[in-house]
């Protein structure tokens, strides 16, 4: 039901811990997992120390993209930084969306640094039953 956009996508995140943080014309990717539970997919992101208020979800037509910001927290001007290894900056992921998924009715929801949507497999996606109408017994013979 999800299709990855980006084939390369373990070798860019390889090159991101190289060159360092994303930036907002160069955002890093976001980990995430999808899997499919009862009638709706479900995606979650971590995005450990970003708030919720720093998360934007956008849908157009069947691109879902998800983008954060990580700031640095504010510190006295006493401290001296001895080890930093948290990256900080923008993170950014976008999800090409199957026709098969309701995308009018994803809800998501933020709990401890793991931002969860649930999107909803929409109703002529799911399998159903078709009846089979019984003929009259009106059969006619062709001549020939």
């Amino acid at each position: 039901m999800l299709m990855r956009t980006d084939p390369f996508r373990e070798l860019d995140r390889l090159a991101q811990q190289l060159i360092g943080p994303g930036t907002w014309s160069k955002p890093s990717a976001m980990p995430m997992d999808a899997y499919r539970e009862g009638d709706e997919y479900v995606v979650a992101f971590d995005l450990p120390g970003v708030g919720p208020d720093a998360i934007d979800i956008d849908v157009e037509r069947n691109m879902l993209t998800v983008s954060a910001e990580r700031r640095p927290v504010a510190k006295a001007d006493d401290v001296q930084m001895e080890l930093s290894e948290r990256p900080l900056g923008v993170f950014s992921r976008q999800i090409v969306l199957a026709d098969t998924l309701d995308a009018e009715h994803i809800e998501a929801g933020y709990d401890a640094g793991v931002l969860t949507l649930r999107i909803p497999i929409a109703e002529r996606a799911k399998p159903r039953r078709i009846s089979i109408g019984v003929g009259t017994g009106d059969r006619k013979e062709i001549s020939g």
